[in-house]
């Protein structure tokens, strides 16, 4: 009988905490401003990438036109894949912080004009300023070329308080 309590009570916090997460979806094109770059001395085109690039949130939710600086660690070997992590701080136009932790895998496949990287991942939100402390949420992330150094961020999720 206590064990069905525990379990009940356990429903409804997880039922009362979904209901104020919000849906967020939003893209940011990020271009470089700080990098640096390392590569192996080998046969191999394997390097390793430490980047800044700043950009602006584009749509629906809290972050439409947030500024978005990625802090970012690319471990590329190409031709099998990668695996770039890193931060994204997310500053709204009221200058609350979220702090988005971030993890993807990169993995190329053959395109028309060559190897063809796609990065699929997902994000975390580790922390929070102002509005945004004590929350928290996870979702999907996807990393698209937006040009030979500028790379748009898609995220979708749900952010909502911490339990």
């Amino acid at each position: 009988m206590r064990q069905h309590f525990i379990i009940s009570a356990a429903a409804v916090a997880l039922s009362s905490t979904a209901a104020l997460a919000e849906p967020i979806a939003f893209e940011a094109t990020l271009a470089p401003t700080d990098e640096i770059r390392m590569e192996f001395g080998d046969d191999s085109k394997h390097f390793l990438l430490m980047v800044r690039r700043e950009g602006e949130a584009t749509g629906d939710g809290m972050f439409d036109g947030a500024r978005v600086v990625e802090h970012g660690y690319h471990d590329i070997m190409p031709p099998s894949g990668g695996d770039p992590q890193g931060y994204l701080e997310v500053t709204t136009d009221a200058g609350d912080i979220a702090y988005l932790k971030w993890i993807v895998r990169a993995v190329f496949v053959k395109g028309e004009e060559g190897p063809r990287l796609i990065d699929y991942g997902h994000w975390e939100m580790v922390s929070g300023t102002g509005a945004l402390a004590g929350m928290t949420g996870v979702g999907t992330l996807q990393i698209k070329p937006a040009s030979e150094t500028e790379r748009t961020f898609v995220i979708e999720g749900e952010i909502g308080e911490a339990p």
